[in-house]
């Protein structure tokens, strides 16, 4: 099948790292409810959905962020504006996501910002898991990890967002 060219930089990267990962093939899903139905072995809380949001800071400067949370939380959006130090968030377009990372349509986005050079905010609850599993650059392919790994791997900013 063919994939986004982002899911082979990912395992690549997750090998050559030496981390543990596993792999799931299914049908396309789109939402983190969907997903957890066909991750076999993962719930919701354990699944890491990426959010990519347009910001304005206090100087007007603008900038894309990712943010990563539970499949079954919602982010705040004070908590995160005071995080981020904006003024404004908005949810990043369709359009815009495709930019940001080179054509990885919304709902297939992997939480590894840094791969598109994204600062990227993850809700602290997500850490408590053992493992995290998340799409990985495409709506039908997904990998699991040890959540200790992805923090080594991202080196993200960790917060209470939800």
């Amino acid at each position: 099948m063919n994939y986004h060219p982002i899911v082979e930089r990912i395992k690549g990267l997750l090998r050559e790292k030496k981390m543990w990962f596993e792999t799931f093939e299914h049908e396309p899903v789109r939402t983190s409810d969907e997903a957890a139905k066909v991750r076999k072995g993962y719930g919701l809380r354990q699944g890491a959905k990426a959010i990519i949001l347009k910001i304005k800071k206090q100087n007007r400067q603008r900038e894309y962020v990712m943010l990563v949370l539970p499949g079954h939380l919602r982010f705040d959006s004070k908590k995160t504006k005071k995080v981020l130090g904006a003024r404004d968030i908005t949810f990043a377009s369709e359009e815009d996501v495709l930019e940001v990372t080179a054509g990885v349509q919304p709902g297939g986005v992997p939480p590894l910002g840094n791969l598109f050079g994204l600062k990227v905010v993850v809700d602290e609850g997500l850490l408590k898991n053992e493992k995290i599993v998340f799409n990985a650059g495409d709506k039908r392919y997904s990998i699991a990890m040890k959540t200790d790994d992805y923090v080594s791997l991202v080196n993200p900013i960790v917060q209470s967002i939800t």
